[in-house]
Protein backbone atom coordinates (compact mmCIF):
# COMPACT_ATOMS: atom_id res chain seq x y z
CA UNK A 1 0.00 0.00 0.00
CA UNK A 2 2.33 2.76 -1.31
CA UNK A 3 0.05 5.71 0.08
CA UNK A 4 0.33 3.94 3.63
CA UNK A 5 3.98 4.19 3.32
CA UNK A 6 3.46 8.15 2.65
CA UNK A 7 1.91 8.38 6.08
CA UNK A 8 4.32 7.98 8.33
CA UNK A 9 4.00 11.03 9.56
CA UNK A 10 6.97 11.37 12.19
CA UNK A 11 9.48 10.31 9.39
CA UNK A 12 11.39 11.90 6.42
CA UNK A 13 11.94 9.70 3.58
CA UNK A 14 15.41 8.89 3.12
CA UNK A 15 15.86 9.22 -0.70
CA UNK A 16 19.62 10.19 -1.27
CA UNK A 17 20.93 12.09 -3.45
CA UNK A 18 23.88 12.16 -6.42
CA UNK A 19 27.06 13.43 -7.33
CA UNK A 20 28.27 13.68 -11.06
CA UNK A 21 31.18 15.12 -12.36
CA UNK A 22 32.29 15.50 -16.41
CA UNK A 23 34.13 12.56 -16.29
CA UNK A 24 31.79 10.80 -14.42
CA UNK A 25 29.07 9.69 -16.31
CA UNK A 26 26.38 6.80 -16.90
CA UNK A 27 25.03 5.17 -13.60
CA UNK A 28 26.71 4.98 -10.29
CA UNK A 29 25.82 3.12 -7.03
CA UNK A 30 25.97 3.37 -3.05
CA UNK A 31 24.11 2.65 0.10
CA UNK A 32 22.88 4.80 2.83
CA UNK A 33 23.58 3.11 5.90
CA UNK A 34 20.82 4.66 8.36
CA UNK A 35 21.48 2.44 11.88
CA UNK A 36 18.40 0.53 11.77
CA UNK A 37 17.74 0.02 7.85
CA UNK A 38 20.21 0.22 4.82
CA UNK A 39 19.03 1.80 1.26
CA UNK A 40 20.50 1.29 -2.00
CA UNK A 41 20.97 4.53 -3.94
CA UNK A 42 22.01 5.18 -7.36
CA UNK A 43 22.94 8.05 -9.61
CA UNK A 44 22.57 8.47 -13.13
CA UNK A 45 24.45 11.02 -14.74
CA UNK A 46 24.19 12.00 -18.43
CA UNK A 47 23.88 15.20 -20.13
CA UNK A 48 25.57 17.63 -17.92
CA UNK A 49 22.53 16.88 -15.37
CA UNK A 50 21.89 14.19 -13.07
CA UNK A 51 18.96 12.05 -11.40
CA UNK A 52 18.52 9.55 -9.15
CA UNK A 53 17.04 6.23 -8.01
CA UNK A 54 16.20 4.62 -4.98
CA UNK A 55 15.05 1.20 -5.67
CA UNK A 56 14.64 0.20 -2.17
CA UNK A 57 11.59 2.42 -1.76
CA UNK A 58 10.90 1.83 -5.60
CA UNK A 59 11.83 5.37 -6.63
CA UNK A 60 13.10 6.04 -10.10
CA UNK A 61 14.63 9.15 -12.36
CA UNK A 62 14.40 11.75 -8.96
CA UNK A 63 15.52 14.81 -10.96
CA UNK A 64 18.17 15.96 -8.73
CA UNK A 65 20.15 20.03 -9.15
CA UNK A 66 23.86 19.55 -9.39
CA UNK A 67 25.60 22.69 -7.59
CA UNK A 68 29.38 22.26 -8.62
CA UNK A 69 31.24 19.85 -10.68
CA UNK A 70 35.15 19.48 -11.39
CA UNK A 71 37.55 17.50 -12.66
CA UNK A 72 37.26 15.52 -9.23
CA UNK A 73 34.49 16.99 -7.37
CA UNK A 74 31.25 17.59 -7.50
CA UNK A 75 27.97 18.28 -5.21
CA UNK A 76 24.15 17.71 -5.38
CA UNK A 77 21.33 19.18 -3.85
CA UNK A 78 17.46 17.63 -3.85
CA UNK A 79 15.24 20.75 -2.88
CA UNK A 80 11.91 18.79 -2.17
CA UNK A 81 13.60 16.35 -0.02
CA UNK A 82 15.93 18.72 1.71
CA UNK A 83 18.87 16.53 1.05
CA UNK A 84 22.35 17.69 -0.54
CA UNK A 85 25.31 15.29 -0.95
CA UNK A 86 29.29 16.37 -1.60
CA UNK A 87 31.84 13.88 -2.86
CA UNK A 88 34.93 13.62 -4.36
CA UNK A 89 36.63 11.03 -6.53
CA UNK A 90 39.26 8.91 -5.36
CA UNK A 91 40.88 5.31 -6.40
CA UNK A 92 37.61 4.75 -8.75
CA UNK A 93 34.97 5.42 -6.51
CA UNK A 94 33.08 8.83 -5.47
CA UNK A 95 33.62 9.33 -1.16
CA UNK A 96 31.65 12.13 0.28
CA UNK A 97 28.63 12.63 2.70
CA UNK A 98 25.10 12.65 2.47
CA UNK A 99 22.69 15.05 4.30
CA UNK A 100 19.23 15.15 5.09
CA UNK A 101 17.15 17.33 7.21
CA UNK A 102 19.91 17.09 10.00
CA UNK A 103 21.14 13.75 9.17
CA UNK A 104 24.28 13.28 7.82
CA UNK A 105 26.10 10.22 6.99
CA UNK A 106 29.03 8.75 4.80
CA UNK A 107 28.25 7.48 1.00
CA UNK A 108 30.56 6.00 -1.44
CA UNK A 109 29.72 5.49 -4.97
CA UNK A 110 30.94 2.78 -7.31
CA UNK A 111 30.37 2.67 -11.44
CA UNK A 112 26.92 0.38 -11.96
CA UNK A 113 23.48 0.03 -11.27
CA UNK A 114 21.68 -1.98 -9.35
CA UNK A 115 20.45 -5.28 -10.62
CA UNK A 116 17.40 -6.90 -9.11
CA UNK A 117 17.33 -11.01 -9.60
CA UNK A 118 13.81 -11.94 -10.21
CA UNK A 119 13.67 -15.24 -10.63
CA UNK A 120 10.01 -16.20 -10.90
CA UNK A 121 8.92 -13.40 -13.50
CA UNK A 122 7.94 -15.18 -16.45
CA UNK A 123 9.70 -14.65 -19.83
CA UNK A 124 7.62 -16.02 -23.57
CA UNK A 125 6.80 -17.44 -25.41
CA UNK A 126 3.80 -18.58 -23.50
CA UNK A 127 1.67 -21.50 -23.81
CA UNK A 128 -1.15 -19.76 -23.13
CA UNK A 129 -2.86 -16.85 -25.43
CA UNK A 130 -3.08 -13.54 -24.36
CA UNK A 131 -5.72 -10.58 -25.40
CA UNK A 132 -5.32 -6.40 -24.93
CA UNK A 133 -8.71 -5.49 -23.82
CA UNK A 134 -10.06 -2.26 -22.25
CA UNK A 135 -13.50 -1.24 -20.74
CA UNK A 136 -15.00 1.61 -19.43
CA UNK A 137 -16.04 3.07 -16.06
CA UNK A 138 -17.87 6.65 -17.05
CA UNK A 139 -14.71 8.56 -18.41
CA UNK A 140 -12.16 6.18 -17.69
CA UNK A 141 -10.96 3.78 -19.96
CA UNK A 142 -9.04 0.34 -18.36
CA UNK A 143 -6.38 -1.11 -20.62
CA UNK A 144 -5.43 -4.38 -19.77
CA UNK A 145 -4.30 -7.80 -20.71
CA UNK A 146 -7.00 -10.64 -20.97
CA UNK A 147 -4.93 -14.18 -20.29
CA UNK A 148 -6.58 -17.61 -20.72
CA UNK A 149 -5.68 -20.86 -19.64
CA UNK A 150 -3.17 -23.05 -21.18
CA UNK A 151 -5.09 -25.17 -23.47
CA UNK A 152 -8.53 -22.91 -23.86
CA UNK A 153 -10.40 -23.69 -26.93
CA UNK A 154 -13.32 -21.29 -26.32
CA UNK A 155 -15.32 -24.67 -26.10
CA UNK A 156 -15.09 -25.10 -21.85
CA UNK A 157 -15.81 -22.22 -19.82
CA UNK A 158 -13.37 -21.55 -17.32
CA UNK A 159 -13.37 -19.28 -14.15
CA UNK A 160 -12.10 -15.81 -14.42
CA UNK A 161 -10.54 -13.10 -11.82
CA UNK A 162 -9.89 -9.60 -12.12
CA UNK A 163 -6.98 -8.13 -10.15
CA UNK A 164 -7.15 -5.29 -8.51
CA UNK A 165 -3.76 -3.78 -6.95
CA UNK A 166 -2.73 -2.01 -4.05
CA UNK A 167 -3.01 1.64 -3.11
CA UNK A 168 -1.10 4.25 -4.89
CA UNK A 169 -1.39 4.08 -9.28
CA UNK A 170 0.28 0.79 -9.92
CA UNK A 171 0.62 -0.96 -13.93
CA UNK A 172 -1.38 -4.05 -14.48
CA UNK A 173 1.17 -6.23 -13.18
CA UNK A 174 1.22 -4.33 -9.84
CA UNK A 175 5.01 -3.88 -10.06
CA UNK A 176 7.30 -2.43 -7.56
CA UNK A 177 10.80 -2.47 -7.04
CA UNK A 178 11.30 -4.57 -10.44
CA UNK A 179 8.58 -7.22 -8.98
CA UNK A 180 5.96 -7.72 -10.79
CA UNK A 181 3.09 -9.51 -8.71
CA UNK A 182 0.04 -10.09 -10.26
CA UNK A 183 2.18 -11.33 -13.67
CA UNK A 184 3.59 -13.97 -11.63
CA UNK A 185 -0.14 -14.40 -10.26
CA UNK A 186 -1.31 -14.20 -14.04
CA UNK A 187 1.15 -16.96 -15.65
CA UNK A 188 1.07 -19.30 -12.36
CA UNK A 189 -3.14 -19.26 -13.16
CA UNK A 190 -3.07 -19.65 -16.70
CA UNK A 191 -1.13 -22.99 -16.43
CA UNK A 192 -3.61 -24.01 -14.14
CA UNK A 193 -6.79 -23.29 -15.74
CA UNK A 194 -7.85 -20.13 -14.71
CA UNK A 195 -8.10 -17.06 -16.64
CA UNK A 196 -7.67 -13.75 -15.28
CA UNK A 197 -7.83 -9.87 -16.20
CA UNK A 198 -5.68 -7.47 -14.57
CA UNK A 199 -5.23 -3.56 -16.17
CA UNK A 200 -3.33 -0.52 -15.37
CA UNK A 201 -5.30 1.59 -12.61
CA UNK A 202 -6.85 4.84 -13.87
CA UNK A 203 -4.30 7.78 -14.74
CA UNK A 204 -1.53 4.81 -15.26
CA UNK A 205 0.13 2.86 -17.43
CA UNK A 206 -2.28 2.70 -21.10
CA UNK A 207 -5.15 3.88 -18.55
CA UNK A 208 -7.23 7.42 -18.54
CA UNK A 209 -9.58 8.59 -16.13
CA UNK A 210 -8.95 11.47 -13.12
CA UNK A 211 -6.38 10.03 -10.47
CA UNK A 212 -5.79 13.33 -8.00
CA UNK A 213 -9.07 12.80 -6.89
CA UNK A 214 -10.26 9.11 -7.12
CA UNK A 215 -10.83 7.21 -3.70
CA UNK A 216 -10.94 3.67 -2.74
CA UNK A 217 -14.74 3.60 -3.87
CA UNK A 218 -14.18 5.21 -7.64
CA UNK A 219 -11.20 2.22 -7.93
CA UNK A 220 -13.77 0.44 -6.73
CA UNK A 221 -16.08 1.23 -9.45
CA UNK A 222 -13.61 0.11 -12.02
CA UNK A 223 -13.05 -3.03 -10.94
CA UNK A 224 -16.88 -3.69 -10.84
CA UNK A 225 -16.87 -2.58 -14.52
CA UNK A 226 -13.56 -5.16 -15.09
CA UNK A 227 -16.00 -7.97 -13.90
CA UNK A 228 -19.40 -6.34 -15.52
CA UNK A 229 -17.08 -6.56 -19.05
CA UNK A 230 -15.54 -10.07 -18.15
CA UNK A 231 -19.26 -11.11 -17.91
CA UNK A 232 -20.21 -9.76 -20.30
CA UNK A 233 -18.17 -11.93 -22.94
CA UNK A 234 -19.79 -15.17 -22.28
CA UNK A 235 -16.81 -16.84 -22.27
CA UNK A 236 -16.18 -17.96 -18.27
CA UNK A 237 -18.55 -19.62 -15.86
CA UNK A 238 -17.68 -17.81 -12.64
CA UNK A 239 -15.89 -14.13 -12.36
CA UNK A 240 -14.10 -13.52 -9.22
CA UNK A 241 -11.80 -10.48 -7.99
CA UNK A 242 -8.44 -11.33 -6.58
CA UNK A 243 -6.98 -7.94 -4.83
CA UNK A 244 -3.92 -7.32 -3.46
CA UNK A 245 -4.23 -4.58 0.07
CA UNK A 246 -6.30 -1.79 -1.17
CA UNK A 247 -7.18 -4.71 -3.13
CA UNK A 248 -8.66 -6.88 -0.79
CA UNK A 249 -10.60 -4.49 0.22
CA UNK A 250 -12.08 -3.69 -2.88
CA UNK A 251 -12.48 -7.27 -3.25
CA UNK A 252 -15.06 -7.39 -0.58
CA UNK A 253 -16.67 -4.07 -1.59
CA UNK A 254 -17.34 -5.64 -4.53
CA UNK A 255 -18.85 -8.98 -2.96
CA UNK A 256 -20.97 -7.07 -1.04
CA UNK A 257 -22.65 -5.54 -4.16
CA UNK A 258 -22.80 -8.68 -5.55
CA UNK A 259 -20.39 -8.12 -8.49
CA UNK A 260 -18.64 -11.36 -8.44
CA UNK A 261 -18.91 -15.07 -7.50
CA UNK A 262 -16.31 -15.10 -5.45
CA UNK A 263 -13.26 -13.30 -3.72
CA UNK A 264 -9.85 -13.79 -2.90
CA UNK A 265 -8.10 -10.89 -0.27
CA UNK A 266 -4.21 -10.74 -0.18
CA UNK A 267 -3.63 -8.65 2.72
CA UNK A 268 -7.01 -7.00 2.31
CA UNK A 269 -7.56 -4.35 5.84
CA UNK A 270 -10.34 -5.73 7.95
CA UNK A 271 -10.19 -2.81 9.89
CA UNK A 272 -10.91 1.17 9.30
CA UNK A 273 -8.27 3.16 8.05
CA UNK A 274 -7.16 5.25 10.78
CA UNK A 275 -6.39 2.25 12.70
CA UNK A 276 -4.39 0.74 10.51
CA UNK A 277 -2.55 4.24 9.72
CA UNK A 278 -1.87 3.95 12.95
CA UNK A 279 -0.40 0.90 13.73
CA UNK A 280 1.81 1.83 10.69
CA UNK A 281 2.71 4.46 12.88
CA UNK A 282 3.52 2.57 15.60
CA UNK A 283 5.84 0.09 13.88
CA UNK A 284 7.90 2.92 12.33
CA UNK A 285 8.40 4.42 15.90
CA UNK A 286 9.99 0.89 16.79
CA UNK A 287 11.82 0.72 13.94
CA UNK A 288 13.24 3.77 14.61
CA UNK A 289 13.89 2.68 18.16
CA UNK A 290 12.09 6.08 19.08
CA UNK A 291 10.33 6.70 22.34
CA UNK A 292 7.44 8.11 21.96
CA UNK A 293 3.81 7.63 21.80
CA UNK A 294 1.05 8.95 18.89
CA UNK A 295 -2.92 8.41 19.38
CA UNK A 296 -5.17 7.76 16.62
CA UNK A 297 -6.48 11.64 16.84
CA UNK A 298 -3.09 12.34 15.78
CA UNK A 299 -2.56 10.26 12.90
CA UNK A 300 -6.27 11.46 12.09
CA UNK A 301 -5.32 15.32 12.24
CA UNK A 302 -2.09 14.58 10.30
CA UNK A 303 -3.87 13.53 7.21
CA UNK A 304 -6.37 15.81 7.36
CA UNK A 305 -4.05 18.42 6.88
CA UNK A 306 -2.97 16.95 3.42
CA UNK A 307 -6.45 17.53 2.08
CA UNK A 308 -6.14 14.24 0.11
CA UNK A 309 -9.48 13.03 -1.02
CA UNK A 310 -8.21 9.00 -1.18
CA UNK A 311 -6.82 9.71 2.32
CA UNK A 312 -9.78 11.55 3.32
CA UNK A 313 -11.85 8.36 2.26
CA UNK A 314 -9.47 5.64 3.54
CA UNK A 315 -9.16 6.78 7.45
CA UNK A 316 -12.83 7.01 7.58
CA UNK A 317 -14.23 3.97 5.54
CA UNK A 318 -14.91 0.63 7.56
CA UNK A 319 -14.44 -2.33 5.93
CA UNK A 320 -16.84 -4.51 8.54
CA UNK A 321 -19.78 -3.12 7.38
CA UNK A 322 -19.04 -4.69 3.80
CA UNK A 323 -17.15 -7.64 4.90
CA UNK A 324 -20.53 -8.70 7.14
CA UNK A 325 -22.64 -8.58 3.84
CA UNK A 326 -20.21 -10.78 1.31
CA UNK A 327 -22.19 -13.99 0.93
CA UNK A 328 -20.10 -15.88 -1.74
CA UNK A 329 -16.76 -18.28 -0.68
CA UNK A 330 -13.96 -16.10 0.39
CA UNK A 331 -9.93 -16.99 0.61
CA UNK A 332 -8.57 -14.65 3.01
CA UNK A 333 -4.53 -14.61 2.93
CA UNK A 334 -2.16 -12.91 5.07
CA UNK A 335 1.85 -13.24 6.20
CA UNK A 336 2.37 -13.39 9.89
CA UNK A 337 5.58 -10.46 9.06
CA UNK A 338 3.41 -7.87 7.58
CA UNK A 339 4.09 -4.58 9.08
CA UNK A 340 1.41 -2.73 6.47
CA UNK A 341 -1.76 -4.64 6.87
CA UNK A 342 -1.10 -6.40 10.51
CA UNK A 343 -2.53 -9.83 10.41
CA UNK A 344 -3.63 -10.17 14.05
CA UNK A 345 -5.94 -7.30 14.02
CA UNK A 346 -7.02 -7.48 10.30
CA UNK A 347 -7.57 -11.17 10.27
CA UNK A 348 -9.48 -11.50 13.45
CA UNK A 349 -11.73 -8.91 11.94
CA UNK A 350 -12.63 -10.20 8.91
CA UNK A 351 -13.32 -13.93 10.29
CA UNK A 352 -15.19 -12.18 13.19
CA UNK A 353 -17.26 -10.46 10.48
CA UNK A 354 -17.82 -12.87 7.80
CA UNK A 355 -21.59 -14.47 7.72
CA UNK A 356 -21.51 -17.70 10.12
CA UNK A 357 -24.18 -20.24 9.55
CA UNK A 358 -26.67 -21.36 12.25
CA UNK A 359 -24.50 -22.54 14.78
CA UNK A 360 -22.12 -19.68 14.24
CA UNK A 361 -19.07 -21.55 14.21
CA UNK A 362 -18.44 -21.77 10.66
CA UNK A 363 -18.25 -19.43 7.77
CA UNK A 364 -22.38 -19.09 5.94
CA UNK A 365 -20.22 -20.49 2.94
CA UNK A 366 -18.27 -23.73 3.91
CA UNK A 367 -15.69 -23.08 1.17
CA UNK A 368 -14.55 -19.86 2.56
CA UNK A 369 -10.98 -20.09 3.64
CA UNK A 370 -8.88 -18.00 5.67
CA UNK A 371 -4.73 -18.57 6.25
CA UNK A 372 -1.81 -16.65 7.45
CA UNK A 373 1.52 -17.18 6.56
CA UNK A 374 4.05 -17.25 9.93
CA UNK A 375 7.07 -15.85 7.14
CA UNK A 376 5.49 -13.72 5.01
CA UNK A 377 5.11 -10.10 4.26
CA UNK A 378 3.09 -7.72 3.12
CA UNK A 379 4.10 -8.65 -0.12
CA UNK A 380 3.70 -12.45 0.51
CA UNK A 381 7.44 -12.92 -0.01
CA UNK A 382 9.24 -15.28 2.44
CA UNK A 383 11.11 -12.35 4.79
CA UNK A 384 13.00 -11.99 7.87
CA UNK A 385 11.67 -8.87 9.43
CA UNK A 386 8.62 -7.56 7.52
CA UNK A 387 9.68 -4.38 7.14
CA UNK A 388 9.29 -2.93 3.75
CA UNK A 389 13.21 -2.22 3.42
CA UNK A 390 13.71 -5.56 2.65
CA UNK A 391 10.84 -5.81 -0.27
CA UNK A 392 13.27 -5.01 -3.41
CA UNK A 393 16.54 -7.45 -1.38
CA UNK A 394 14.33 -10.42 -1.92
CA UNK A 395 14.82 -11.81 -4.91
CA UNK A 396 11.08 -13.79 -4.18
CA UNK A 397 8.44 -12.30 -5.89
CA UNK A 398 5.62 -13.82 -4.00
CA UNK A 399 5.52 -17.71 -2.22
CA UNK A 400 4.86 -20.27 -4.82
CA UNK A 401 3.21 -21.89 -1.51
CA UNK A 402 0.47 -18.98 -1.67
CA UNK A 403 0.19 -19.45 -5.64
CA UNK A 404 -0.54 -22.93 -5.59
CA UNK A 405 -3.13 -21.98 -2.46
CA UNK A 406 -5.16 -19.57 -4.82
CA UNK A 407 -5.10 -21.57 -7.89
CA UNK A 408 -6.12 -24.49 -5.68
CA UNK A 409 -8.95 -23.05 -3.81
CA UNK A 410 -10.23 -21.49 -7.36
CA UNK A 411 -10.24 -24.68 -9.03
CA UNK A 412 -12.47 -26.34 -6.55
CA UNK A 413 -15.09 -23.85 -7.00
Amino acid sequence: MNRLLAIIVMLAPLLGLDLGAQEISGSWKGELDLGSSRLAIVFHFQGGGCSIDSPDQGAKDIPAELLFISADSVSVRQNRMGAAFSGRLRDGAIVGRFSQRGLTVPLTLTPGDVVRSRPQTPAGPFPYKTEEVSFNNGDATLAGTLVYPEGWNGRRKVPVAVMVSGSGLQNRDEELMGHKPFLVIADYLARNGIATLRYDDRGAGASTGDATNATTLDFMEDAAAGAGYLRSLGKFSKVGVIGHSEGGEIAFMLGARKKVDFIVSMAGPGVQGDSILLLQNENAIRKAGLAMRITKEFVRTQVKAQNNPWLNYFIDYDPVQDIRQVRCPVLVLNGEKDTQVEAEVNVKSISGNLPKNRSGRRFADKRSVVKVYPSLNHLFQNCETGQSDEYARIEETISPEVLSDIAGWIGKL
